[in-house]
C-alpha cells in the first residue's frame, strides 16, 4: 500500500496532474463503476471529483423516462455498501473533454476497486479504446478476472432462467418534479409514526433531500421537520452554444446586420429567471448533510404534509452505531433553524429538544447566529441556592410555602414562598375581589395538598422573574415584584408520584434528589407547561415537563379532558357578615361531636378558617378559652409560625362548642389526636383566658397543667412574671371599683351608647399639647418616600379641620405604600378618640418620649341601657341625641364596671372600656334618662346574680323609659321592642 500514499491532500481546486495519488472519502456512488470523493480542508465544504473507475462499464440506473437495466441496482448497491464513507486513495488515469469525465483507478485497504467490481460480476470491460492511454493501467488483470466471474456466474453474469429481468425495479410514479400525481397525503396516512428505511438519492439544500423509500422503491422529496437550512440559491437554465456558422448563415451573412427582437422574445428575456447566489453557510449546510446521509441508508419517520403536497419527516442515520436525528445535528451546529409552524407536527418533547438545541447554538454563537444578540428578559437565574423543607401550606396549585430546616424559626427567611418553574395551574380566584377559582383550580390545589403538607422536601431555586402591576398583587413600593421559581423534589417517594420519575435531566445532569413535584402536577392534568421566550430562564428539567404534559394530553386528564369540571360546592360563612348564617349551624357541628376539617389558613396563633367537608361549610374557628399575643404584641408572630408549621392545610379534627356575637365558632382542634390548645399553652405562645371557664372545656384540666407548667418556668409570655405582682393585681381586680366618680369631657361619639372622654384631673394632655407646639412640625416638611409607617405603628397625624398635630394610631395602611402622598392612611387619635384618613405628607413620625404617654382618651359606654347600633332604626338618631346633651360640656361620671375581655385591640370603638353612668351636674340628670325619655333606648334586664346597687339603678330609671313607652315614643311606636334575651334585636320598634 505505500505505493499508493499521496503526495499531498487536498490544498485547492482539483486541477491536479494525471498520475498523482490522491486521499480522501468516498462521499457519493452513483453507479457500480463512479464515485464521487471529497478530500478535506479545515473550514468551508471541500473540494470533489467525481471519478469513473477506468476501462469499466456498469449497468445503468434508471433515468426519467426509461427503466433499469438488469443488475443496474444490485451493482451501485454493490459498490456503495462497500465504499460510502470509506477512505481511499486514487489517481485519475485519463479525462474525455467531450463528455467533461474523469477516468481513474481507487484503491481501498490495498484493494483495487475496479478489479473487485469485476470479479464480482458487477460491470463489463471496456477493452475497445481509441488510445492506449484511455485505458486502465491495470487492463490485463481486469480482463482476467472478467472471465473468471463469467465462468463461475457472478453477479450480471446469473445464467438462471429469469433472474436478469427479475434484476430490474418496478418503479411507481415519482413524488418529485412538475406533474406529479404522487398522493402524500395518502403515503403519510398509511405510515405516519413508522420508522420507514430509505435511500438517500439527493442532497438538494441542508434540509431538502430526495430519497428511495424502501422496499417500494418509491422516489420522494422530503424536507426535514422542525427546521430550514439557508437557501442555494438558484440557477439560470443552461443555454445551448450557437456556431458561429449556424449564426452568419441565420443572419444572411457574416456582414447582415441583426434582426430586432420580437415582442414575444423580449417577454421571454425579461421574464428569464436570473442567477441567485446561496445564502450564508447554505453550501456548509449542504455539506454536512451530504457527507452524514447522501447514499446512505437511514429511516424515515413522516410527521406531516403541507398544503402544497410536501412531505415532512425526521430523519435519522447511524453514525458510530448510534442513531443521530439529522434535525437535532443541523440544529445544533448552527446550520438550520427551527421553524415554529413546521415544528408543530413534532411531538412535544422532540419539539423542545430542538429549540432547546437552538437556543445553545444561538449563545454559543454558531456560524447563522454569529451576531445573534439575546432580547432582554425578565427572568434572572438563580445559582446554588438549595435547601431542604417541610411544606405548610399550598397556595395553589403551582405555589407552596416551605419552611426552610436552616432557616431560625421567626426570622424572614423561615417561610419561603416556591413558585414551581415552568408550568402554570388554574389560578385560584380572590374572594375578596369577587373572583372566582378557574375550572380544576380547587382540585389542582387539593392535590398537591394531600401529597406534600408536612412532607419533607427539597427545593432548588432556578430563577426569579419580575411581574408588573397588571400580573397580580403588588406589595413592592417600586409597582413590582419578584418572584421566586425552583423546582420542588417530594423526598419521600412512596407517595403517589403520577407519572413523575427520578431520572436525570435531558442535559445529563445528576439524577433529582426525588419526585418532581412539578411533573406530578402536569402529568395528572392539574397544570400546563409554560411556553417560555427563547432566552427566559427555565426548569432545569424542563424537557420532563414537556414528556409529562404530553402524556397527560394523550390521556386527557384533568385540563385536557373534554368533560365539564367538577363543580365545587362550598358555602363559606367565616366572614363576620355572615354570623347569622353561622348560628343555624351551630346545632349540626355540636350534635356531630368530633369530626375531621382541614385547616384552610391560619389567621393568628388561636384563630383559623376551616373547611368542615362533611357540611360543605367553610367556618372561622377559634380555640375555646385560649387567647396568644395580639398582633404586634411580643411573641404573636411565633405563635403564629408555630401554628402554620403545626396544622396549616392539615386534616384536623374539631369539638365545636359554642358561637360567638360574630359567627366565629368556638371550640378544640386536635391534630394527631392531640390538642394544639395544650401545645401552644405549653410552649408559652398562649394564655388561657381571663373568663375560662373549666366547665364547659372537656380537656380543661390539661390545659391548666400545660399552662402552669409554661408559667412555672417562665417561657416565652410568662418571662416577666412575677407571682408576687401578680398576686397583687388578682387582689386590686376583685376589690370593689364601683362608685369610683370622674369628672369628664366628652370628645368624640361613637354610637349612642359609646363615646370618648378625657379625665380633666389628667394634666398630660396639656403637657403633650405644649410638646407638639413647641416641635413646629407644620414647617418640617419630609421628601417624598422618607416616611412610610406600617399598620399598628404611633405617629403624629395633622388634623384636617385646624391643621394642628396630635399623636395618632396607624389603624389600616395601603397595601403599596410608596410614600408619594397619595398613599391614604386611616388614622385613630388616641387622645381625642375621633379617626380621619390622612395622606402621607400629613404624617410625621413619633419621638419615643411622646409615644410613651398612655393614650389620653378612654372609651366609655353608658350603663344599663341598650341602644340601637348606627347600623340599626333609630341608631343615627340616638347617636345625635347623645352629642348634642354631651356637646362642650362638663360631665360627671361614675363608673360602674371596667370590661378588659377586648384586650389591646386598636381602633375606634374597641379596647378596654369603662361602663359608667353619665350626670350633666348642671340639670343632675342622667345621660341615660335622657335617652331613655326620648324612646331611643331601652333598660337592660337584671339577671339572676345582679347586684342590689344594679337593681337599684333600673328601677330609678323605669319611670323615664315608662314615660316613652305611654307616648309610643321612636322604638315603643309599635310597642313592645321584644325579648331581652335577644341581644341583638333585628329591627328596634317591631314587634
Amino acid at each position: 500500500m505505500s505505493a499508493y500514499e499521496p503526495v499531498s491532500c487536498y490544498s485547492g481546486p482539483l486541477t491536479m496532474a494525471q498520475g498523482q495519488w490522491l486521499r480522501g472519502t468516498v462521499k457519493a456512488v452513483s453507479s457500480g463503476d463512479c464515485l464521487t470523493i471529497v478530500g478535506s480542508v479545515k473550514s468551508g465544504p471541500p473540494p470533489e471529483k467525481t471519478i469513473t473507475l477506468s476501462s469499466l462499464m456498469s449497468p445503468r440506473l434508471a433515468r426519467r423516462d426509461t427503466k433499469d437495466e438488469p443488475w443496474a441496482w444490485q451493482s451501485r448497491e454493490y459498490l456503495r455498501k462497500k465504499v460510502i464513507g470509506k477512505a481511499v486513495v486514487f489517481k485519475v488515469d485519463y479525462a474525455v473533454p467531450s463528455i467533461n469525465r474523469e477516468f481513474g483507478s481507487v484503491f481501498m485497504d490495498d484493494t483495487n476497486l475496479a478489479l473487485d467490481v469485476v470479479a464480482n460480476g458487477w460491470a463489463r470491460v471496456k477493452t475497445q479504446v481509441n488510445a492506449q492511454s484511455e485505458q486502465s493501467p491495470y487492463l490485463a488483470d481486469l480482463v482476467k478476472a472478467e472471465e473468471q466471474a463469467q465462468s463461475q456466474g457472478l453477479g450480471m453474469w446469473n445464467k438462471t432462467p429469469g433472474a436478469a429481468e427479475a434484476s430490474v425495479r418496478d418503479l411507481p410514479p415519482s413524488g418529485v418534479g412538475e406533474g406529479s400525481t404522487f398522493d402524500a397525503l395518502g403515503l403519510l396516512d398509511e405510515c405516519k409514526g413508522k420508522a420507514i428505511p430509505a435511500l438517500v438519492e439527493m442532497v438538494r439544500d441542508g434540509s431538502t433531500i430526495r430519497v428511495w423509500l424502501l422496499p417500494s422503491y418509491q422516489f420522494v422529496q422530503v424536507y426535514t421537520t422542525g427546521i430550514q437550512c439557508p437557501s442555494m440559491g438558484r440557477r439560470p437554465p443552461p443555454v445551448e452554444a450557437v456556431p458561429e456558422t449556424a449564426k452568419a448563415e441565420t443572419n444572411g451573412g457574416s456582414g447582415a446586420a441583426s434582426e430586432p427582437l420580437t415582442s414575444a422574445q423580449r417577454l421571454a428575456a425579461a421574464n428569464a429567471p436570473v442567477e441567485v447566489a446561496p445564502d450564508p453557510f447554505a453550501r456548509e449546510a449542504k455539506h454536512f448533510t451530504e457527507t452524514r446521509v447522501l447514499h446512505r441508508d437511514v429511516r424515515i419517520v413522516l410527521d406531516g404534509v403541507d398544503k402544497y403536497n410536501n412531505l415532512f419527516g425526521s430523519i435519522f442515520y447511524s453514525e458510530n452505531d448510534v442513531a443521530q436525528d439529522l434535525a437535532l445535528q443541523l440544529v445544533s451546529q448552527g446550520l438550520a433553524r427551527v421553524v415554529e409552524w413546521s415544528a408543530a407536527m413534532l411531538e412535544p418533547l422532540a419539539k423542545e429538544k430542538l429549540k432547546a438545541t437552538e437556543r445553545q447554538a444561538k449563545l454559543d454563537k454558531l456560524r447563522l447566529w454569529v451576531n445573534f444578540v439575546p432580547a432582554p428578559s425578565n427572568s434572572v437565574a438563580v445559582r446554588d441556592d438549595n435547601f431542604t423543607g417541610v411544606v405548610i401550606e399550598v397556595v395553589s396549585g403551582d405555589c407552596v410555602v416551605v419552611a426552610d430546616d436552616a432557616a431560625p424559626e421567626g426570622s424572614p427567611l423561615a417561610e419561603r414562598r416556591v413558585n414551581l418553574s415552568s408550568i402554570r395551574a388554574p389560578k385560584v380566584g380572590n374572594p375578596r375581589r369577587d373572583e372566582k377559582p378557574a375550572p380544576h383550580a380547587r382540585e389542582a390545589k387539593e392535590f398537591l395538598r394531600s401529597r406534600l403538607i408536612g412532607q419533607k422536601v427539597a427545593v432548588q431555586m432556578e430563577y426569579t422573574r419580575k411581574v408588573a402591576p397588571t400580573d397580580g398583587p403588588v406589595p413592592a413600593p417600586g409597582g413590582e415584584r419578584n418572584m421566586e421559581f425552583g423546582s420542588l423534589f417530594l423526598l419521600d417517594k412512596s407517595k403517589d408520584a403520577e407519572g413523575a420519575t427520578v431520572a436525570p435531566t435531558a442535559n445529563g445532569e445528576a439524577p433529582a434528589p426525588g419526585i418532581n413535584v412539578a411533573e406530578m402536577v402536569v402529568g395528572r392534568g392539574f397544570a400546563t407547561v409554560v411556553r417560555h421566550r427563547d432566552f427566559e430562564e427555565r426548569s432545569t428539567y424542563y424537557e420532563n415537563l414537556v414528556a409529562a404534559e404530553a402524556r397527560a394530553t394523550k390521556k386527557k386528564a384533568g385540563m385536557h379532558s373534554a368533560k365539564e369540571p367538577p363543580v365545587a360546592h362550598l358555602n363559606d360563612i367565616s366572614d363576620r357578615t355572615a354570623a347569622a348564617k353561622a348560628k343555624q349551624f351551630l346545632p349540626f357541628l355540636q350534635r356531630s361531636g368530633r369530626q375531621p376539617a382541614v385547616v384552610d389558613y391560619v389567621l393568628s396563633g388561636h384563630r383559623f378558617k376551616l373547611i368542615i367537608p362533611k357540611e360543605s361549610v367553610a367556618v372561622a374557628f377559634s380555640l375555646a378559652g385560649v387567647r396568644c399575643p395580639g398582633r404586634g404584641e411580643p411573641f404573636a408572630d411565633e405563635a403564629l409560625a408555630f401554628m402554620r408549621r403545626r396544622i396549616s392545610q392539615r386534616s384536623v379534627e374539631i369539638e365545636v362548642e359554642t358561637v360567638d356575637k360574630t359567627g366565629t365558632f368556638l371550640g378544640s382542634l386536635f391534630e394527631n389526636k392531640v390538642n394544639v390548645a395544650v401545645a401552644l399553652l405549653e410552649n408559652g405562645l398562649a394564655k388561657l383566658h381571663p373568663n375560662f371557664d373549666p366547665s364547659r372545656t372537656a380537656s380543661a384540666v390539661d390545659l391548666q397543667r400545660a399552662e402552669e407548667k409554661a408559667r412555672t418556668h417562665k417561657v416565652k409570655v410568662w418571662e416577666n412574671y412575677d407571682p408576687a405582682a401578680e398576686a397583687a393585681a388578682e387582689a386590686a381586680s376583685t376589690s370593689d371599683t364601683k362608685g369610683e366618680v370622674l369628672n369628664v369631657r366628652v370628645t368624640e361619639v361613637v354610637d349612642g351608647s359609646r363615646f370618648y372622654a378625657q379625665v380633666e384631673s389628667d394634666s398630660r394632655l396639656s403637657s403633650i399639647e405644649a410638646q407638639l407646639e413647641g416641635l413646629k412640625l407644620k414647617e418640617k416638611v419630609l421628601p417624598a418616600g422618607a416616611f412610610a409607617p406600617k399598620r399598628g405603628e404611633l405617629v403624629l397625624g395633622q388634623f384636617t379641620l385646624d391643621d394642628s398635630f396630635a399623636r395618632a394610631l396607624i389603624v389600616e395602611a395601603p397595601k403599596q405604600a410608596t410614600g408619594t402622598g397619595g398613599d391614604k392612611y386611616e388614622v385613630f387619635y388616641v387622645d381625642y378618640g375621633n379617626k380621619e384618613t390622612l395622606p402621607v405628607s400629613r404624617l410625621r413620625p413619633m419621638e419615643p418620649g411622646l409615644a410613651a404617654v398612655p393614650q389620653q382618651s378612654h372609651l366609655c359606654s353608658l350603663a344599663h341601657v341598650k341602644v340601637p347600633g348606627l347600623d340599626e332604626e333609630f341608631g343615627v338618631d340616638a347617636a345625635q341625641l347623645l352629642q348634642e346633651t354631651v356637646a362642650d360640656k362638663k360631665l360627671v361620671a361614675r363608673v360602674e364596671e371596667r370590661d378588659n375581655s377586648a384586650g389591646r385591640t386598636k381602633g375606634q370603638g374597641v379596647g378596654p372600656r369603662m361602663i359608667v353612668t353619665l350626670v350633666d351636674p348642671e340639670s343632675s340628670a342622667t345621660i341615660q334618662s335622657v335617652l331613655l325619655e326620648a324612646g331611643l333606648a331601652r333598660l337592660e334586664k337584671a339577671g339572676r346574680g345582679a347586684s342590689r346597687q344594679k337593681r337599684e339603678a333600673l328601677e330609678a330609671l323605669q319611670e323615664h323609659q315608662e314615660l316613652a313607652k305611654k307616648e309610643r315614643l321612636n322604638i315603643w311606636q309599635y310597642g313592645d321592642v321584644g325579648s331581652d334575651d335577644e341581644e341583638e334585636p333585628r329591627a328596634w320598634g317591631r314587634r
